[in-house]
């Protein structure tokens, strides 16, 4: 049937937003802070804030994306977003000083954060309602290839022609995303439900705060591989071989995701989830022991696999446990709660890391991810995917 068509035109485009949204996205969060304090004389203190200040843009943003939605619409809101991330990634090219920078960076956080609240609320409407799972791990790709392409082609770029280069190139990225963005058409059914939500004021979705906290939970544990992995592969000898990690953890998660999307579809979200958080696990624990490049590696898959599993999967349940009106709110927070467990992640793991080795720290982060089999089985309880589905043919 075409209603269960998953490769339409409409979602191949917003999956191209997506891509050249985040490529955007992580080809400036490798680059500014170094790029910074080369051309700037930045100290390493105001190069970190760089970072955080585009991540507390973001947040702050969040939280009340689902209320502008409801008044506005989803694509007015989209290509509003997308239009603030593209001028704010042209601004980049005229600072001449730390305080434009951290200026420009809240304002490209701010439209970070706007679109990519509203990105997954219009997937979700675009896909098929018997192929959300897989549809949405196939989304999640997208988000995948720009983190393992973006930081390649910053560190490539800013290296060989420098940083307005390398910001004049960010911009094209952006502008990629802006006009990709613009051809996404939102279902009139899904952006007129939207509209008649306009009074409700709530910025957070309740029925979607269980799941969010669970994948806040985990990714507390994958902070400490955004944080350390390149200093624990040197401390292993292994420092040629950190620059691979992430791409070996891609193609982990590539080589899965037709199978496990369909049978999240199929048998339900607890038949891949569970499985995925031992393999999570799993991959901490090799990890921890790592005493060469193929252990190096091998947990780099496993994690991919994992933890690559599990953020689509969470996405998804958060997604559609409230009505298609009401999936920007609880897109926005997922993605808010999602945030703080990372930035409390990171603070958290920066201070036991200085207290253990590496390789502690990731035995206990395998320990750790085994104790949210419950947290997961809690979340479940408040509402299982059959609910979901029954109040979604309620409101059809």
């Amino acid at each position: 049937m075409d209603s269960e068509k998953l490769w339409t035109k409409n979602f191949i485009i917003i999956c191209a937003a997506n891509f050249f949204l985040f490529l955007a996205y992580y080809y400036l969060l490798v680059t500014i802070p170094s790029a910074a304090m080369e051309s700037m004389g930045t100290s390493g203190m105001v190069a970190g804030l760089f970072t955080t200040v585009f991540l507390i843009a973001a947040i702050v943003t969040r939280p009340f994306m689902g209320a502008w939605v409801n008044r506005a619409g989803k694509r007015p809101m989209y290509i509003l977003s997308m239009i603030v991330y593209f001028l704010a990634s042209c601004m980049y090219s005229f600072c001449e000083s730390e305080g434009s920078l951290l200026f420009v960076r809240f304002i490209h956080g701010i439209g970070f954060g706007m679109a990519t609240t509203i990105t997954g609320a219009i997937v979700a409407d675009i896909l098929p309602y018997a192929r959300k799972g897989e549809g949405m791990g196939y989304f999640a790709v997208s988000t995948n290839l720009a983190m393992v392409a973006g930081p390649f082609l910053g560190l490539t770029i800013n290296g060989e022609w420098g940083i307005q280069m390398m910001f004049w190139f960010s911009a094209l990225f952006s502008l990629c995303a802006l006009l990709t963005g613009w051809l996404t058409k939102v279902p009139a059914d899904t952006e007129k439900e939207t509209r008649s939500h306009q009074k409700k004021h709530s910025v957070f979705e309740r029925a979607a705060v269980p799941i969010a906290l669970t994948g806040a939970f985990f990714a507390i544990a994958y902070s400490a591989i955004l944080s350390f992995i390149a200093v624990f592969a040197t401390e292993r000898g292994l420092a040629a071989e950190s620059s691979y990690f992430f791409v070996v953890y891609a193609v982990g998660l590539l080589v899965t995701r037709p199978f496990t999307g369909r049978w999240f579809d199929k048998y339900g979200a607890n038949f891949i989830v569970f499985p995925a958080i031992v393999l999570y696990a799993l991959g901490m624990y090799v990890l921890s022991i790592t005493s060469g490049a193929m252990v190096f590696f091998m947990a780099a898959a496993m994690i991919g696999i994992g933890w690559g599993t599990l953020f689509p999967s969470f996405q998804t349940l958060a997604l559609y446990s409230t009505s298609p009106g009401r999936r920007p709110l609880a897109n926005a927070t997922f993605f808010s709660v999602f945030d703080l467990g990372i930035g409390v992640g990171s603070f958290l793991i920066g201070s036991i890391a200085g207290h253990i080795s590496l390789g502690g720290l990731y035995l206990y982060c395998a320990i750790y991810v085994v104790l949210g089999i419950g947290l997961y089985y809690w979340a479940q309880k408040q509402r299982t995917i059959e609910g979901i589905r029954e109040i979604e043919h309620k409101e059809a």
